[in-house]
């Protein structure tokens, strides 16, 4: 079902079962699953290729430029891929990569009003994007990341599996996973209600609270608390812990900022 009003120009495929409402724009070389639903108004710009199942809302954009002054307005550049049973409501943005690679987003993935993930972003599947957050260009999402409402993440960083940012928080370091961001660049406790909800044991979770405690409320440098970690490499998930930190190049977010309240 394509409405009257809609405009489709370029090397556009259209699944079977799509819905596409009224004024909504597809230009360039858009790839589109089957049981996608563009509400109204929908703006999509290729190099960009769409799962099956996801459902947009009014003035959501997908696919354009970069926001980048160097970069071409129509360069098609590496493009954006999405996967399946996605969520993008009122005014959600993301763009296509500039690089090499393209911007990505997973699957079941739910877009809150007005969020915003720049070129090059890498988006694992079950997130949650809070309405008004921001990921700048290159960010990692692992997967099952929540971002509540107007929190922000600097280029490059990566957020590991499961990790939280509260309201109006943000990091320009790595955050690790299961950790919970409760202020700028401050780790103020642990995702223990997602640990939970994703089948940890007891012993499991214990772990990453030594992890936190070891990490975060340590007077030791920091490269102490690190090697004190590594002390218990072998057990799976500290290893998943050592590999995270290993990789980082921007750093991580422990609890360097201005800390608001009385987090534990």
């Amino acid at each position: 079902m394509i409405h009257s009003s809609a405009v489709i120009e370029g090397d556009v495929t259209i699944g079977d079962g799509c819905e596409i409402g009224p004024h909504c724009t597809i230009h360039g070389t858009v790839k589109l699953g089957a049981g996608n639903r563009l509400i109204a108004g929908v703006h999509l710009s290729g190099p960009l290729t769409i799962g099956d199942g996801n459902l947009l809302f009014p003035g959501s954009c997908l696919g354009f430029a970069p926001q980048d002054v160097g970069f071409p307005w129509d360069k098609p550049g590496a493009g954006l891929e999405i996967g399946s049973h996605n969520t993008f409501r009122e005014g959600v943005t993301i763009h296509r990569g500039k690089t090499d690679q393209p911007t990505r987003v997973g699957s079941n993935t739910y877009w809150m009003s007005c969020s915003h993930a720049g070129h090059d972003c890498q988006v694992g599947d079950r997130c949650i994007i809070g309405s008004g957050s921001l990921l700048a260009g290159h960010v990692e999402l692992a997967d099952r990341v929540i971002m509540s409402g107007n929190t922000s993440l600097h280029q490059f960083v990566r957020v590991g599996t499961g990790a939280m940012l509260s309201g109006h928080a943000g990091s320009v370091r790595d955050v690790l996973p299961w950790f919970t961001v409760t202020t700028m660049n401050y780790c103020g406790s642990v995702n223990v209600v997602g640990l939970r909800r994703n089948g940890f044991t007891p012993e499991q979770i214990d772990t990453v609270r030594w992890i936190y405690r070891t990490l975060c409320l340590s007077r030791s440098l920091p490269s102490a608390r690190v090697a004190a970690v590594r002390e218990r490499a072998g057990d799976p998930l500290v290893d998943e812990y050592l590999r995270f930190i290993d990789a980082s190049k921007r750093g991580l977010c422990l609890r360097g900022g201005r800390r608001t309240g009385d987090e534990a």
